[in-house]
């Protein structure tokens, strides 16, 4: 239990870290910057998807197209489920001064914090699923796999967490608040983490769908907001220089750990 908590802690931890750089960074960051930043969660998250979920759901799958059904479906599942949240829950992302959602007189820091609330859920999802078959034995998986998934998402944390943070400061807010408004974002994290544990309990034949519903739900974020964000307007080749590292680091954890 004591692993299982600091697994669910690690990436909290991330976000807290990028978080508190509103105390050290007095401008906002610069675009090329931003844009690098997101490539480079994209890259971490897209590895973690294939490596840490969608490898061990079909290992555990067996071959065959009928034997893979249970990982297909619960891939499509995850993503309906992250397109009917996109679709419903007000937000806005730092770089569009239009919000997405149902219409909402929310405040612009809420809908900025809903916004990278909705795609840590998915990261929570996968980090809970994966150590919930850890605890139970799942051979597919293991702790350090496990543990690399949660360091994965923790490195890839820190840059979503100044790229709350220090624009709510340069909006105004205090360091202080901002600093605790990035870190409230993050919180969605490890509760999605929990949430995925208690559901799945010890019903190991669920583990294949579930793996693959966070691989799903974590595809939709990357290719419906991280990647388009890392890509617009000038400097897109930081972007793609941002994912490459990303993917690299995550792959490199997951082969070490």
């Amino acid at each position: 239990m004591d692993n299982i908590l600091i697994g669910f802690s690690i990436p909290f931890i991330g976000t807290t870290l990028g978080a508190a750089t509103v105390f050290l960074i007095r401008d906002k960051i610069k675009d090329s910057a931003q844009k690098l930043m997101l490539g480079f969660a994209s890259g971490i998250m897209t590895a973690a998807c294939f490596w840490s979920l969608l490898q061990p759901a079909l290992e555990q799958c067996g071959e065959g197209i009928a034997a893979m059904l249970p990982v297909l479906l619960g891939f499509i599942a995850g993503m309906g489920f992250l397109f009917i949240l996109d679709s419903y829950v007000p937000h806005q992302h730092i770089e569009d001064s239009n919000s997405e959602g149902v219409r909402s007189s929310l405040p612009r820091s809420i809908k900025l914090i809903l916004a990278v609330a909705l795609h840590n859920i998915p990261e929570g999802m996968a980090i809970g699923v994966v150590f919930a078959g850890v605890a139970n034995g799942e051979t597919a998986l293991s702790f350090a796999g496990a543990l690399a998934l949660s360091i994965g998402m923790a490195i890839q944390n820190i840059p979503e967490g100044a790229i709350i943070s220090i624009p709510l400061r340069t909006e105004g807010k205090s360091r202080r608040k901002a600093f605790i408004m990035g870190m409230l974002s993050g919180l969605v994290e490890p509760v999605a983490a929990v949430l995925t544990l208690l559901f799945l309990g010890g019903n190991l034949g669920a583990m294949p769908i579930i793996l693959a519903f966070a691989a799903g739900a974590m595809i939709y974020v990357i290719i419906e907001e991280l990647i388009p964000s890392s890509q617009a307007g000038k400097h897109s080749n930081v972007g793609t220089i941002g994912f490459a590292f990303g993917f690299v680091i995550m792959m490199v954890l997951d082969a070490a750990l």
